[in-house]
């Protein structure tokens, strides 16, 4: 039963290319228009569906005092000569103060203050040596911030270029906090991703190139990943209007778009131009390469679509964000594919070998010889093929011998967030440093306990709970409670010694909530939320750990069930699972001993980090798993193919492998040489994820393909193709090859019995 007629649809859009070429150019202005805007209509803030504690508070704190959880900037002011009791250095700071206290619009003036304001103040005399450092070479100026997060971030230059004005050759000024860090992530990542996607375009091109050995060839696939990239981007636009997208929905599309973009025109192209080489007519040529490449694109796509909707499931705004941006230009790319590329290859024609003239019907091969010994063995991928298949048990243990080895140090992984330590080197890492050395770093980001009920209780609980956090060593100082008008509310913060986002500090945050907080205000009425950053982070670290084995469990369920229906069998799905886990676990272990082990981080540029961005490991095992089942699908699909021709197996594996080997190696290459390209970034983050995907794509394309693939199939033989009699019910959608009586697609003479 053929549901699907993708080499129609191949057909007849080749048959009016034009139309085609026209309509998808319409959409492709009316996608740029909307792409235009999404910068107005995304959010830089990641916020939780479901809220957890962290958030209640927050909400709680907007809804009684009329503000979220407050930003906070911090002005280090240092000095190697002067010390704060010299003139110079006290009239720096007090025109910072002064300064900073006409931007109304940003800055709240009366949580604005320096050192020698708070000591001449008798209530605050005691607080203000904590602004000073043991050398008396710098002082902080605490900054309150009274505006929202988006305003704060439409202001962040002029209050930079406000606190720099002031420094001067003897005395150097450092602004840390919300603003300033955010800003500084915006302008690093920014020109990363740019530099990245530069990158990307460039090797790609080239790969494509070498492939090829075409500039018309080379060009189809970057002009894909070009339409897939701006349209999906003009959805996302759309769909902001209606729900809250992040900002890095671009930076996905972007990625995703330009690895699958290139693949599948780079698939469907090839194929194009296999049928023409063995006799087949143009037309004839675009509908076997739409029966055959095509479809083996849809169900490849269809495979990514499922693994990315699993980012989708975990509800927060980035992580929807991501898998909605990836889910939309996979869309986006499959359905160019399969319609935009027939198009300009009946247009092109020969033509797309320029600047080589091939004479195709001249140069046919002939049916016979397409598939015989020395045609399947020959040539380097061949022979790879000819040692694996007559050692298939040593071959398949020493591969997945290898991927199970790199996979055990993942054992050892530790998630978390990276902080401004892991920054370039910059005015944000140097003021950092100051205060992780010379000060408290937890000031940055403190934890707010967020109190409602009877004034009296509150006040008694937080007597009790200055008593109770002396013997934390996390916590640094509770600071006086901010009351609203009639005393029913108060947040009280308390400064960590820790960063926000240390494991130190994410303890601190369970003590707080499971027995500090509850055995302070026991016997009360008192409502209690922990919230602030610190808080933030261990809600979204557990929601993390919550949703990763559903999300585990729905991908790999999905996932098998498509691949079960594409190739009417339960033992090839269940087999690419498998070695597509030993290829992502081997990525997870590399990360590890890059990253935290710190072997080989150095030579490649890396920073070593306690820890693995927390988001990571679920975001790589989604987008990993969609896009190394692109490589199963494909060859599996040619293997497919040959086997329903002639019931082959071992010659099946040999004819898939050879015809496809060089195809998949350039995409991988292509795919590799766009990740390296974000790995290349000054972000950790980026870094982390860039050699993750890198290496993973890198491992499936080399001893995935060349080794596990060929050993399982010829262990198993026709094994493979097991299909239970119960299951004989669905529909038969497998990859529609032409007849065995069709031009060059004869089975040869020459060829192996049957396994």
């Amino acid at each position: 039963m053929q549901l699907l007629s993708t080499g129609g649809l191949a057909r007849a859009s080749a048959r009016h290319p034009w139309r085609v070429i026209v309509m998808w150019i319409v959409i492709l202005i009316a996608g740029g228009f909307f792409a235009s805007t999404i910068g107005d209509v995304t959010t830089t803030e990641s916020n939780f569906i479901n809220k957890p504690e962290s958030v209640k508070g927050t909400d709680l704190m907007k809804e009684r005092l009329g503000r979220d959880d407050q930003l906070s900037e911090t002005i280090v002011v240092t000095s190697e000569t002067l010390t704060v009791d010299d003139a110079d250095f006290q009239d720096v700071v007090a025109n910072i103060t002064n300064g900073l206290r006409t931007m109304t619009d940003l800055v709240e003036p009366s949580s604005t203050y320096n050192y020698y304001e708070a000591k001449a103040n008798p209530d605050t005399a005691v607080q203000a040596e904590g602004l000073v450092s043991a050398d008396r070479h710098t002082t902080l100026i605490p900054v309150g911030i009274s505006a929202d997060q988006d305003t704060a971030t439409d202001l962040t230059p002029q209050y930079l270029d406000l606190v720099h004005s002031y420094a001067t050759d003897e005395v150097q000024v450092k602004p840390i906090g919300d603003l300033s860090i955010s800003n500084e992530f915006s302008t690093v990542s920014e020109e990363d991703l740019k530099t990245g996607e530069a990158i990307g375009i460039i090797a790609a091109l080239v790969i494509l190139v070498i492939v090829f050995g075409a500039l018309v060839a080379a060009g189809i696939p970057i002009l894909l990943g070009f339409f897939s990239i701006a349209i999906a981007t003009g959805l996302a636009a759309i769909i902001a209007h209606f729900m809250d997208l992040s900002f890095f929905v671009t930076n996905m599309i972007s990625m995703i778009g330009l690895a699958v973009g290139i693949d599948y025109a780079l698939f469907i192209v090839e194929r194009y131009r296999e049928e023409r080489r063995h006799g087949a007519e143009k037309l004839d040529a675009i509908q076997i390469a739409g029966s055959t490449a095509s479809k083996a694109v849809l169900f490849s796509g269809m495979t990514v679509v499922l693994a990315l909707v699993g980012l989708f499931l975990i509800p927060t705004t980035i992580f929807r964000s991501l898998g909605l941006g990836a889910v939309l230009v996979v869309i986006v790319a499959v359905a160019l594919a399969m319609t935009f590329v027939p198009a300009l290859l009946a247009l092109l024609g020969d033509r797309i070998d320029w600047p080589r003239r091939r004479k195709y019907d001249a140069a046919a091969v002939a049916a016979q010889q397409r598939y015989d010994q020395e045609t399947i063995h020959s040539g380097f991928w061949g022979r790879i093929t000819r040692i694996v298949m007559a050692h298939p048990a040593v071959a398949l243990v020493l591969g997945g011998g290898l991927l199970i080895l790199l996979a055990i140090p993942y054992f050892s992984l530790n998630t978390g967030f990276a902080g401004a330590e892991s920054f370039p080197d910059g005015e944000v890492k140097d003021a950092y440093e100051i205060l992780a050395t010379q000060f408290a770093v937890g000031r940055l980001a403190p934890i707010e306990i967020v109190l409602d009920g009877d004034h009296a209780q509150i006040q008694q609980g937080i007597d009790n709970l200055n008593m109770s956090v002396a013997g934390i060593p996390e916590l640094s100082r509770i600071n006086p409670p901010q009351w609203n008008a009639d005393g029913t509310f108060a947040v009280v913060t308390i400064d960590l010694t820790t960063d926000a986002s240390a494991p130190e500090s994410i303890k601190a945050v369970g003590k707080l909530r499971q027995d500090v907080i509850p055995q302070a205000f026991a016997g009360t009425s008192v409502q209690h939320f922990v919230a602030g950053e610190p808080a933030f982070n261990k809600d979204f670290f557990a929601l993390v750990d919550h949703w990763t084995p559903i999300v585990f469990i729905f991908v790999l369920g999905l996932s098998f069930l498509l691949l079960t229906i594409a190739f009417r069998s339960i033992v090839v799905p269940a087999k690419a699972i498998v070695m597509n886990l030993l290829s992502v676990g081997a990525a997870y272990g590399l990360m590890v001993l890059v990253f935290q082990k710190g072997y080989g981080n150095d030579f490649l540029g890396f920073q070593e980090t306690p820890t693995i961005e927390a988001w990571i490991p679920i975001f790589l095992f989604c987008v990993l798993f969609g896009l190394s089942m692109d490589y199963h699908v494909f060859l599996l699909s040619r293997i497919r193919e040959h086997y329903d021709q002639t019931h082959r197996n071992r010659e099946s594996v040999a004819v898939g492998l050879q015809s496809t080997a060089k195809i998949i190696t350039g995409a991988a290459l292509i795919m590799v040489a766009v990740f390296s390209g974000f790995a290349m970034g000054r972000l950790v983050m980026f870094q982390q994820m860039g050699f993750g995907l890198g290496v993973a794509v890198l491992i499936d394309a080399t001893i995935v393909r060349s080794i596990l693939v060929p050993s399982a199939m010829a262990l198993l033989g026709d094994r493979n193709w097991y299909l239970p009699s119960w299951l004989n019910w669905l529909p038969d959608l497998r990859v529609e090859g032409p007849r065995l009586d069709s031009p060059g697609h004869a089975p040869s003479p020459e060829a192996s019995p049957a396994d």
